[in-house]
């Protein structure tokens, strides 16, 4: 990922056969939300209007402003965010719950003639908006009838059903981990389906085209550490204080948030809860990359590239004019999704 596909074409003819909409990735303090800013004022300056798409989990909840790095004030004001503090603290949002909202934004921006900028860190929920990508459902009690008898007969025998059911599914899942078989058997008893036929696809379903910022590590790591420095000045252990009482089971997994609560529970002192919270964060972020790095129709760009807004303009501009089209198409054919990866 240290280099970058160099667009063949960079000018902008003003005639294309249909718009993308732009999905910007990568770790977390690699400078999306910048890059996003920058592309929509571009594009404005060529009479094209295009606003911002939160994907990242947490931001949109209501008052989780500062653990969650959410655009600020002025960056809202120089180009309008959508889906940023749509639910509160206490509600969960799920990727499949997440995935309906985008599109809807997506279809309602476009229809107004706006094209959608993605910004965002949570790797599955910004392929959720764009991908093919279905998110079965779940039946309680299904579920706990195959628990049950996980416990009373064993997951070796869970297992060995599955293999029999589903054998594409077997094959690619851990047969020690009685959580995803359990998962997979009541998917294919809800649905009726494999359940290695839920597996996600690298596949658009919405005309798209994915800018990924890559960082060398040592810098990525010194972002990480500044702006952590920077959420606890500007108040992130008080942030705390104030919603704890309000912290959902899905909200209260937002990275930090958990550490800041052990500090005021007296478990850390405020050095140590600054160190870990940053260590995480840099664990976090390679995470990202793996899960990033296994989709091939990412255009990989240096963040520090100081052409980063031109190279991502003649990106945009190839992508419109249906240059990788025939790349992308093929992409699902030579990748292998893990599966879990829906979890």
């Amino acid at each position: 990922m240290d280099g970058a596909r160099e667009p063949a074409v960079t000018a902008h003819d003003g005639a294309r056969p249909s718009t993308r909409v732009v999905s910007i990735v990568g770790p977390t303090a690699s400078g999306k939300t910048g890059l996003g800013i920058a592309i929509a004022r571009r594009l404005a300056e060529r009479g094209e209007r295009a606003e911002i798409v939160n994907a990242d989990a947490y931001q949109m909840y209501r008052g989780m402003d500062v653990g969650t790095a959410k655009a600020s004030a002025d960056e809202r004001a120089a180009v309008p965010h959508h889906l940023l503090d749509v639910i509160e603290p206490d509600d969960a949002m799920s990727v499949a719950r997440f995935q309906r909202m985008a599109r809807d934004c997506i279809a309602d921006l476009q229809a107004r003639g706006i094209r959608p900028i993605l910004v965002g860190g949570s790797g599955l929920y910004a392929r959720a908006a764009i991908d093919d990508i279905t998110f079965p459902g779940t039946d309680p009690a299904v579920r706990a009838r195959l628990e049950e008898r996980a416990e009373r007969e064993g997951p070796g025998v869970l297992f060995a059903e599955l293999e029999r059911l589903d054998p594409e599914a077997a094959a690619r899942m851990d047969p020690r981990n009685p959580r995803r078989t359990v998962r997979a058997l009541e998917v294919i008893e809800v649905t009726g389906r494999p359940y290695s036929a839920s597996l996600p696809r690298y596949r658009y379903v919405i005309p798209s085209v994915q800018i990924g910022l890559d960082l060398p590590r040592a810098e990525l790591d010194r972002r990480i550490d500044l702006r952590t420095r920077t959420m606890f000045d500007d108040g992130f252990v008080d942030e705390v204080r104030r919603l704890r009482p309000h912290l959902g089971a899905t909200a209260s997994r937002a990275l930090g948030y958990q550490q800041v609560i052990d500090h005021l529970d007296g478990l850390a002192d405020l050095d140590e809860t600054r160190l870990l919270v940053a260590q995480r964060t840099k664990r976090l972020a390679r995470k990202q990359m793996g899960w990033f790095g296994r989709d091939p129709r990412i255009h990989w760009l240096q963040a520090l590239n100081p052409r980063l807004v031109d190279l991502a303009m003649g990106i945009i501009d190839v992508a419109d004019g249906g240059g990788y089209d025939a790349v992308d198409m093929h992409a699902d054919e030579y990748v292998r999704h893990r599966l879990g990866d829906l979890e």
